[in-house]
């Protein structure tokens, strides 16, 4: 049922000692312990050896004055490595914040932002980030959105939060990360009004977490032209391969597989490649 190619549109690295930090930060505040504690270099490698074909990676500045560094890095990575994409780190409270921003976003190979809200700690609504949604949509790339309110809540997280920003920027393009967990229901249904908004796999399909994916195949099947598969390997407590056999218990149609697996995430690279742009990035996809 999987194409033979797999892109996978939710992976996270991180330099080596942020990795370490958050794995920690796994193992004490939510009791999970991280299966694969891979570093960058061999998760793409144990990728690779999975049929994944295409990676797109992100990080996240969990606080002021590491966006620039961490983008300095996701540089060097996407530079190192054919068929890697990335969405960069973001903080509102870094001197010239937006100048950095403009620059890294000029790199054929980044696909936009991505914001973390539960742990960043602000609002999507802030006004600090309206000069990036409006830079992102100039610049036709993308914003990759943790905004759910999984695995656990806050005033900064939630689909009303969400709602908000897509009122005043309607055209936005965005990804959703886990799919909006839990809410799962209100981000599917924002999908008809919102041609640009995408959602992710990441965690939704992992058994025996409150996470787990709960409205059956009607939903998967109606939206498959806007799912993307995702794992957030290496960040998981089971084993990768999981959530795919938990997609195909389903028994979607074959087109849900090509699609989610393969050709959603290849059209979205390719458009904003394109759009950019940017020559000879076939040869990698």
């Amino acid at each position: 049922m999987l194409p033979d190619k797999i892109i996978d549109s939710h992976v996270h690295l991180f330099p080596d000692s942020l990795f370490d930090a958050i794995w920690e930060q796994f193992s004490l505040k939510y009791g999970w312990t991280v299966l694969h504690q891979f570093y960058h270099e061999k998760c793409i490698e144990y990728l690779r050896e999975r049929d994944v074909s295409l990676i797109v990676f992100s990080n996240y500045a969990h606080k002021r004055g590491v966006a620039e560094g961490l983008n300095e890095w996701n540089t060097r990575v996407i530079d190192r490595f054919p068929g890697v994409y990335c969405f960069g780190a973001y903080h509102p409270d870094d001197e010239y914040a937006l100048k950095i921003a403009e620059g890294f976003l000029r790199h054929p190979k980044v696909l936009g932002f991505k914001l973390q809200h539960l742990v960043q700690g602000f609002y999507p609504d802030d006004e600090r980030l309206f000069p990036l949604y409006e830079m992102i949509i100039e610049s036709e790339k993308r914003i990759l959105f943790h905004i759910g309110t999984a695995p656990f809540g806050s005033d900064f997280v939630g689909i009303k939060q969400f709602e908000k920003v897509l009122r005043r920027y309607p055209n936005l393009p965005v990804t959703v990360a886990h799919m909006g967990a839990y809410e799962y229901e209100g981000f599917f249904e924002l999908l008809g009004a919102h041609p640009k908004l995408y959602l992710d796999t990441t965690y939704a399909f992992l058994p025996d977490i409150p996470m787990f994916y709960n409205l059956g195949p009607e939903y998967l099947e109606r939206y498959k032209d806007r799912i993307l598969y995702g794992s957030d390997f290496p960040n998981v407590i089971f084993p990768r391969e999981v959530e795919i056999e938990s997609l195909l218990h389903f028994k979607l149609s074959q087109e849900f597989y090509t699609k989610v697996f393969w050709e959603n995430g290849l059209s979205l690279i390719k458009e904003i490649t394109r759009s950019n742009n940017v020559t000879g990035h076939e040869n990698t996809c």
